[in-house]
């Protein structure tokens, strides 16, 4: 069964396994969706006499049926039918007869699809938010666990300050912030309702476009119908931009414990059951687990580019070159949901190494210390900064390995509480209790 296909129609089998390619399968990812939209939607068409209120009584039940069947993983898409939105129909019609074919009533596949993917990737980025929160929170108690815990800190992989876990940790827990910011902006451009706008040009029926729009939760509607067929692509590629920058943070992070983790740098240990063995090298403890961190996450990078290909010179109106969005879109989801549930996973039992810096390789590290201290008893930057230079070339310099770090964000004084109220507050920027409770009340009509 085909939305579009008319009487005495038949597409070459050929052609339609080329057209459909992993449509059906993608398309499972929207069902629940499919049904929330037809909910919001058969509601509006009562209030504009286009159901009776018998018609869309019958509707909500059987919608709910299908609903608890996407719930409980029993729907499928049948051998034969070309799509979620075609299923939905079909069973619709299957029960309800004519009052099922209603159900099309002023809105075109199009619109159909745009506000399924626009209520999947709403969902799905608060997902990856959630996510990002426990990864957060997971970084911020080990930072505070170990804010006296020296490291080397370096520049150009040389050995330049002192720094510490706590700097360390907290660093990619702050970074983690701008992540979810970047996710608030793709959200936003997800929240916002295409319902109405049919095939990009509107519908001679008087729907309703502000009550569906309240009715599924959206902080508000595309208002220009022609824009609001044109956001697709834009919402997807804007979803793929956040995640790419997320997963660049997480990147970043595998690659300072495949680093640290190393017997040259020695900082962290790993536990047996986080790591892999050799079939040759009986000594090898591998970071398997962070190497496919990076791996996985760096590949994520290239994907807001694979949208921007797919969407290159596209006119206005829709185009079957969109169907291709979901295929890049949502595993991506799944990978990176994947990614962050791992990388919690490896730093809640990643052991850190005490007192590295008591090791003598590591006096340099506190020259500036010894600069600082000659500035606080008079001498100019300048020529403390000499003195010191010379003190080392000469091997009269001697490391002093007390620190007084006390400025915001140093060593001293990470600021955890600060970061963590950040984060609390962009979190709380999306709003997401009110989407819960809009779509709450429409299952309960």
């Amino acid at each position: 069964m085909k939305l579009w296909q008319k009487e005495n129609t038949v597409t070459s089998e050929k052609i339609e396994r080329f057209t459909v390619g992993k449509d059906r399968e993608m398309d499972l990812y929207l069902a629940e969706f499919d049904v929330l939209g037809n909910l919001a939607h058969a509601t509006m068409l009562e209030t504009i006499g286009l159901l009776t209120s018998e018609e869309l009584t019958d509707l909500r039940a059987e919608l709910k049926v299908i609903y608890d069947q996407i719930e409980k993983g029993s729907f499928v898409i049948e051998d034969g039918v070309e799509d979620v939105h075609s299923q939905v129909e079909l069973m619709l019609t299957r029960k309800l007869g004519d009052t099922g074919k209603k159900i099309h009533s002023g809105r075109s596949r199009n619109d159909q699809v745009l506000v399924d993917m626009k209520l999947y990737t709403r969902n799905r980025l608060f997902q990856v938010v959630q996510a990002t929160e426990k990864l957060f929170s997971t970084l911020i108690k080990k930072s505070e666990e170990h804010k006296n815990d020296l490291l080397p800190g370096y520049t150009h992989l040389q050995i330049a300050m002192p720094s510490s876990f706590g700097l360390w940790f907290g660093a990619y827990a702050e970074g983690l912030i701008d992540d979810v910011i970047q996710l608030n902006a793709a959200y936003r451009l997800a929240n916002r309702n295409p319902l109405g706008s049919g095939a990009g040009y509107g519908s001679s029926f008087p729907l309703n476009r502000t009550l569906t729009t309240e009715l599924l939760g959206f902080e508000g509607m595309h208002h220009n119908v022609v824009y609001a067929q044109m956001s697709r692509g834009r919402t997807e590629q804007a979803a793929l931009t956040a995640i790419s920058s997320l997963a660049a943070t997480v990147s970043r992070l595998a690659m300072d414990v495949c680093l640290y983790n190393s017997q040259n740098f020695s900082f962290i240990v790993l536990p047996d059951d986080l790591t892999t063995g050799s079939s040759i090298m009986p000594h090898k403890k591998n970071p398997d687990v962070a190497e496919l961190l990076r791996a996985k996450t760096n590949r994520m990078k290239a994907l807001p580019m694979e949208i921007t290909m797919v969407l290159s010179n596209l006119p206005s109106g829709y185009h079957r070159d969109m169907q291709l969005l979901k295929e890049i879109l949502m595993p991506a989801f799944d990978e990176i949901l994947d990614c962050l549930d791992i990388a919690s996973f490896m730093l809640e039992n990643m052991k850190i190494k005490q007192n590295l810096l008591d090791d003598a390789k590591y006096d340099l590290l506190f020259s500036v210390e010894r600069v600082n201290e000659l500035v606080i008893n008079g001498v100019p930057f300048r020529d403390a900064y000499k003195q010191v230079g010379a003190e080392i070339a000469d091997g009269s310099y001697a490391a002093q390995r007390v620190l007084k770090h006390t400025h915001e964000g140093s060593i001293g004084n990470l600021q955890s509480k600060e970061i963590e109220e950040r984060m609390k507050k962009e979190i709380g920027a999306f709003g997401y209790d009110k989407v819960t409770a809009a779509l709450e009340e429409l299952l309960k009509m």
